[in-house]
């Protein structure tokens, strides 16, 4: 552990200097539990956003989508593809239950996707509703605004990760 701290500040440093030298990332970052490497990566891997025409194809390029076999009136929906970066699949995940956690409007989405569909189904679910927003705010150029903040400001004041605690 001790040989690795060092090296694991040292890359978070490069991952920081790199949000701050990238506009896209920064705005990215104002969104709720997106940090630095969530921010970075999005801008990395999805590019220029006026590649895509709606959040249908950037969900489809990222892959946190379903696979349809459909056969006559069946449709079938699977597991999600295998498509994209696997480490963007898995940080927008991470990214997503985080939110969840902390914004009433995601954990009440989550909770009812949760009971009608599972726990995975879900979270796969929120993060691709994540990678949507991601996208919206990467092309139209703005990030979350200030008035969004101060709300979501409020809603975790005196909380810890959006839940409070029992020793108040």
């Amino acid at each position: 552990m001790d040989r690795l701290n060092p090296t694991i500040a040292e890359l978070s440093q490069a991952i920081e200097q790199g949000v701050e030298k990238c506009p896209q990332a920064r705005r990215l970052r104002t969104h709720p539990e997106v940090g630095a490497l969530t921010a970075l990566a999005f801008v990395l891997i999805i590019g220029r956003a006026e590649r895509f025409d709606c959040g249908k194809q950037v969900a489809s390029y990222l892959g946190p989508v379903l696979v349809e076999d459909s056969s006559g009136n069946r449709r079938r929906l699977r597991h999600i593809t295998k498509q994209g970066s696997s480490m963007m699949r898995f940080l927008l995940v991470e990214a997503a239950q985080v939110t969840a956690r902390i914004l009433p409007e995601w954990r009440s989405k989550y909770l009812h996707l949760m009971m009608r569909r599972g726990r995975k189904t879900a979270k796969v679910a929120m993060a691709r509703k994540l990678a949507v927003r991601l996208y919206w705010m990467m092309r139209q150029g703005v990030g979350l605004s200030a008035v969004e903040q101060v709300r979501f400001a409020r809603r975790t004041a005196g909380h810890r990760h959006g839940v409070q605690s029992n020793t108040e």
